[in-house]
């Protein structure tokens, strides 16, 4: 897994330049989706899912609570 930092997604999804189609936190949302389903097929290494889902329910809590607009400021840099 590359992505192993709250500003490595930040920065994922900034790269991806869809922030006028999809807001971060939908994007988050959909990242964790596609970790569990990961998870639940055994089809990459769980310690790694397991810590790519930590880091995204950090990243949901502290946009829930700064906002996304923050968390962007904060972690595209």
């Amino acid at each position: 897994m590359g992505i192993r930092t709250l500003s490595d997604y930040v920065k994922f999804y900034v790269g991806l330049n869809m922030q006028s189609s999809i807001s971060l936190s939908s994007f988050v949302y959909n990242e964790k989706l596609v970790l569990k389903n990961k998870l639940d097929q055994g089809k990459a290494k769980r310690e790694h899912l397991v810590e790519g889902l930590k880091i995204l329910d950090e990243l949901l809590l502290e946009i829930k609570t700064t906002g996304e607009k923050a968390v962007l400021e904060k972690y595209s840099k």
